[in-house]
């Protein structure tokens, strides 16, 4: 079963308010992916790129650009309850 999600919106410290199809919220922080993923560096170093996230067709995960994506489990399963 997929954690599909229905909004999500960016947050200071590149942390994410995700509100999935359950009606759960979680905040999913972006900041160890920054240094681990090549790709995920670009948001840090564009200005206001990190705020232009959003769900990607079907709520199967987010995005930010066609190089830098996150899949709705990843987001479920690695935030924390809010």
């Amino acid at each position: 079963m997929f954690n599909k999600v229905i909004e999500v919106k960016p947050l200071t410290n590149y942390q994410l308010a995700v509100l999935f199809l359950s009606g759960e919220k979680r905040l999913y922080d972006v900041k160890p992916l920054l240094n681990k993923w090549e790709s995920f560096k670009a948001l840090s170093q564009t200005d206001s790129l990190f705020q232009q996230v959003k769900v990607d067709q079907g709520g199967y995960g987010i995005s930010w650009n066609d190089d830098i994506d996150l899949a709705c489990d990843e987001l479920y399963y690695f935030g924390v309850p809010i």
